[in-house]
């Protein structure tokens, strides 16, 4: 090996330390302002080690930081919490928590938890199956234009799904859920049979 390389390699090694000690800092730093109550602080640090970002895995950890997070209001750790409990992960499968953390976030605006709550209801997934209930979500996010409510609601439309049957109505949903930019076979199959 000659100088230039072993040169190299002891300033990658250098810099790599300095980066360890960042990282660690940069934690250390989250956890005293998570701990101080900075809700941000709390979100960023559960989303670490959930992820595994900086530090180890920890499905307890993770859960408690989403936790004091989304009890301060925070829409993403309610969001992130609603996704936990529906497919139990780092978490025990529980519809329950599902649908409260959820509610909360779909309750302050949160698109992807109206159109989950109205999937849920829709499908019964956790829940006793509701149509009006999954109409009513559904209708909220679609209201934010979210291409995938706005085609769930065409498809209740379609069927009479908790609503009476209306092909006219399926169409209006139909055309803004796949002028927006919607994506599948089912798009395709509209514009084939309602186009006409």
């Amino acid at each position: 090996m000659g100088c230039q390389q072993i040169q190299s390699a002891t300033n990658q090694q250098a810099l790599q330390t300095q980066l360890k000690v960042k990282k660690e800092s940069d934690v250390a730093k989250l956890q005293r302002l998570a701990e101080q109550g900075d809700v941000k602080s709390q979100f960023n640090l559960a989303e670490r080690y959930r992820e595994g970002i900086e530090i180890n895995i920890d499905c307890d950890k993770a859960t408690y930081w989403y936790n004091k997070a989304a009890n301060e209001g925070d829409i993403a750790a309610q969001s992130n919490l609603g996704v936990m409990y529906s497919l139990g992960y780092c978490v025990s499968q529980d519809y329950n928590k599902a649908v409260y953390w959820y509610t909360k976030a779909a309750d302050q605006g949160d698109v992807a938890a109206q159109f989950t709550l109205g999937d849920l209801y829709h499908k019964g997934y956790g829940v006793p199956q509701d149509y009006n209930k999954a109409i009513y979500w559904y209708t909220k996010a679609a209201s934010q234009d979210y291409p995938f409510a706005q085609y769930a609601i065409a498809t209740m439309y379609e069927k009479g799904q908790g609503v009476r049957q209306d092909y006219a109505i399926a169409k209006e949903w139909y055309d803004k859920a796949c002028d927006i930019g919607f994506q599948s076979s089912g798009c395709d199959e509209y514009k084939t049979n309602y186009s006409k």
